[in-house]
């Protein structure tokens, strides 16, 4: 099942995304995110999390025309989009693309970022994704579409990456370390399109620049 959230962005503009929202056998708003499809004209499967930022009048129309108002107490250890992702993981979602995860608050975006991580997402295919990048996880033999001369970013997160080994891009690495303190896997670029890039040990993250 393919699982769109909408997270709670102050950047966030729907008209970009009109047919992936159009596609997803479940779109979920993640709070606030309810806010921004209300205003696109756009009613979701559900909208999760506390509610303190999503409008009255915005959840009595979405409850109005079947969605599901699944409401957490505003005392809790998750995000909003934390737990939109945890209910499209329970609802059978194997891939989930996450909109509006970027931009406003850098707490929010870094912590967002943080979410790929999460055991429950092993297995799935699951991408932050704007107008023009996206970012997901590698795990073990990851591929890289995209077209030649795009740009590509290996990025450890919470420690080094080890193994990694990269295949159709400009800077390629066998076997490499990657550190979480050093940049030296920003800015690689695909040269062999469909790239491939594959990590032994710890976590990698890759950002792809569209056209870029």
């Amino acid at each position: 099942m393919h699982a769109v959230i909408v997270a709670n962005s102050p950047t966030f503009e729907a008209a970009p995304f009109r047919a992936l929202l159009a596609q997803a056998e479940l779109l979920v708003a993640a709070d606030g995110g309810g806010n921004l499809l209300h205003d696109a004209g756009v009613t979701p499967h559900a909208v999760v999390g506390d509610l303190d930022s999503l409008r009255p009048e915005v959840a009595a129309a979405f409850a109005a025309a079947g969605a599901a108002i699944v409401r957490y107490p505003p005392d809790k250890d998750e995000t909003d989009l934390e737990l939109a992702m945890l209910y499209a993981v329970a609802r059978g979602a194997d891939q989930i693309d996450v909109l509006g995860a970027l931009g406003g608050r850098w707490d929010q975006g870094l912590a967002n970022v943080a979410l790929l991580a999460m055991p429950e997402l092993a297995g799935r295919r699951v991408r932050l994704l704007d107008v023009d990048q996206e970012a997901y996880l590698a795990r073990g033999a990851t591929p890289i579409p995209g077209a030649a001369g795009e740009t590509v970013s290996l990025l450890p997160l919470g420690g080094p990456a080890r193994g990694v080994t990269t295949r159709g891009l400009r800077y390629a690495l066998a076997d490499a370390e990657l550190r979480f303190e050093r940049s030296r896997g920003v800015s690689n670029v695909i040269v062999e399109p469909p790239a491939q890039v594959t990590v032994r040990e710890g976590l990698l993250l890759v950002v792809h620049l569209f056209g870029a």
